[in-house]
């Protein structure tokens, strides 16, 4: 999606059926792929019923496109699924600010997960350690057949890594960690595989018994980092100077690195922006998540993700890295058929580049949210959005929503009571 072109500029302003349509030219799309996004067509209760138990029908959430991003010197059209206004709005406007500084710099690590194997009752846990690394050769190689087609791609185990955990409540056991690369999977299948295979090996080379044996979400071997750098002058806006925005934002993100209670909301923020992509292309939020919370934590205390300064010629830099453990291939991204038309758009052909695109949009969410609340305060531009959600709740319908959702925000006063009574009065 060229950023430049009139094109897309006028996006916002096009219709549904118009935004297809150019989404289609740009990409080559097909009507099959279109009809799966517009969610004419796409996931059916039948296919629903292969993917978890107990169905009886699907839920919808509004599929948006944000736009300007250029990572790694690629435009990207971002599929985000969301139910919060601002968000699409916020990150494209941020990604817009970026252009002319050539937008984000990403990087993805290699896709190694870490299985875990909980090893109890060793009576020298020392001596249990030094056996299983002794073996290491051996217990690797039993695990590089588990996934044929994984091995193929040039996947499979990397290391064995032996910890001592000395104060639980139950006392000293041992954890070993299977490091594996999944390539373009998420991986768990595998990696639970692999972990369940080592069992009775473990068991045997340290006497000990073997209980939890399972993926862990805390992917800290598998991470993504993404840079942006935004002039100072292009951060100007209304009354707000370039150098009082820069200057706030980094104060702002100062307050989310000391203390934890504004290290939550802002790393939720930068998960706005990154969970809606993870939904979007079948991956599982939740163990992004809770990964990207656990790694804010792993130096122990709970901090920000994200960090912004300036460089030397005053310009804001920003820089986020965390776990991301998705995948391409395998799961929901190759069942779910909003997913596959979502990938296809993005033009994505590795689960790196993958990551990267969900890391840079979580970055340019960082940056939306900080911008407004060192300067307007967040509910500004957020309840102005808002207003539309706000209108349509209270019964108003095609075009009367737009002009109720204007009138909320004139009177400054967006609730819902309140558009009932305008309404009213309209009726």
């Amino acid at each position: 999606m060229p950023s430049g072109s009139d094109k897309i500029k006028k996006f916002y302003n096009l219709s549904i059926k118009e935004r297809l349509a150019l989404l289609g030219e740009e990409f080559g799309l097909s009507e099959e792929d279109l009809a799966v996004i517009s969610g004419e067509a796409g996931l059916t209760s039948s296919d629903a019923d292969h993917m978890i138990e107990n169905v009886v029908g699907t839920f919808g959430l509004p599929l948006g496109i944000a736009q300007h991003f250029r990572i790694n010197g690629r435009d990207v059209p971002i599929p985000m699924v969301v139910e919060e206004p601002s968000i699409v709005a916020g990150a494209s406007f941020m990604a817009k600010l970026a252009l002319s500084t050539g937008g984000f710099i990403a990087q993805a690590s290699a896709p190694e997960m870490i299985g875990q194997i909980q090893v109890l009752d060793i009576s020298d846990p020392s001596s249990a350690r030094l056996r299983i690394l002794s073996e290491q050769e051996a217990l690797l190689s039993s695990t590089a057949e588990v996934d044929p087609v994984l091995k193929e791609l040039g996947g499979g185990p990397r290391d064995l890594e032996v910890r001592l955990i000395k104060d639980s409540p139950i006392g000293e056991f041992l954890v070993i960690h299977l490091i594996y690369d999944v390539r373009d999977a998420m991986g768990a299948n595998a990696v639970n595989t692999a972990v369940e295979r080592l069992a009775l090996q473990i068991e045997r080379i340290t006497g000990g018994r073997v209980l939890l044996r399972i993926l862990s979400n805390l992917a800290d071997r598998r991470t993504a980092i993404s840079q942006v750098r935004i002039r100072t002058k292009d951060l100007a806006f209304g009354d707000f100077s370039g150098e009082e925005v820069r200057d706030g934002i980094i104060e702002a993100w100062a307050f989310a690195v000391s203390d934890p209670y504004r290290a939550a909301t802002h790393n939720k923020g930068i998960m706005n922006g990154i969970d809606p992509i993870v939904i979007a292309t079948g991956n599982d939020w939740r163990a992004i998540e809770a990964g990207a919370h656990a790694y804010a934590a792993r130096n122990g205390k709970y901090t920000s993700l994200s960090t912004w300064h300036k460089d030397s010629e005053g310009n804001l830099v920003g820089k986020l890295e965390m776990p991301m453990a998705v995948g391409i291939i395998g799961g929901a991204t190759r069942v779910h058929p909003a997913a596959k038309a979502n990938l296809k758009l993005m033009g994505v052909k590795t689960a790196g580049e993958l990551a990267e695109i969900i890391v840079s949009v979580g970055l340019a969410q960082n940056l939306a949210a900080l911008r407004a609340l060192a300067t307007e305060g967040i509910q500004k531009g957020h309840m102005a959005l808002h207003a539309r959600q706000v209108a349509a709740a209270a019964g108003a319908k095609g075009a009367q929503i737009d002009r109720l959702a204007e009138k909320l925000v004139s009177d400054k006063m967006i609730r819902i009571d309140h558009a009932r009574e305008i309404l009213k009065k309209w009726s």
